[in-house]
């Protein structure tokens, strides 16, 4: 199939099936001006001019790459409204959206001897080693998990969670760096 066939059978699929929201994550690794990066930038704005849809882009600092500079990633930009996703609070009001994410996550484990609500009772120590970023979160749980099934407990504690190592930005967050301490020189 040609790109123009594969484009209308991929169209006419979205709007038969009546889609109505398009995500695409990881945009900041598309590149206008490579041309993979052409291709695809000039792909996705034919499919929001074709598809009755809301697209949303996801991505890691977007304003700081080629995504929206350029000519394509001008037309990209104009399509585009920016909305700066910081870390997620650990709480909004009354609200603890962070220990609802953790119960959400804890909720999808299978692990035969993990006890529900543990890893809600951490909210305060998960979000500051993972500086409430999801992806650190996500990691982090997921890691705990694999070494509970590996070391047959088949359960998180907070021992279990110390020993994993996250993402660089995370244990920076976590164990900050501190300044050696000064040696003191003495001359007589």
């Amino acid at each position: 199939m040609s790109q123009a066939q594969i484009m209308n059978a991929v169209c006419h699929t979205y709007t038969t099936a009546r889609v109505q929201l398009v995500m695409i994550d990881e945009v900041h690794r598309l590149n206008p001006r490579t041309t993979t990066g052409a291709q695809s930038a000039d792909l996705i704005k034919d499919l929001t001019e074709r598809i009755g849809a809301t697209f949303v882009y996801a991505g890691i600092d977007v304003t700081t790459t080629p995504l929206f500079t350029g000519v394509r990633g001008a037309q990209l930009a104009g399509r585009a409204s920016l909305i700066d996703c910081d870390p997620f609070p650990a709480r909004l009001g009354d609200e603890e959206p962070f220990r609802d994410l953790i119960t959400a996550m804890e909720s999808a484990l299978d692990l035969r001897h993990h006890r529900p609500g543990t890893l809600p009772k951490l909210a305060p120590y998960l979000h500051e080693r993972t500086a409430g970023r999801i992806g650190s979160l996500a990691r982090l749980i997921r890691q705990a998990a694999i070494t509970a099934l590996i070391d047959g407990t088949e359960r998180i504690t907070k021992t279990t969670l110390d020993a994993i190592r996250l993402d660089h930005l995370a244990e920076q967050h976590h164990r900050p760096y501190t300044r050696p301490r000064s040696r003191s020189t003495s001359t007589s």
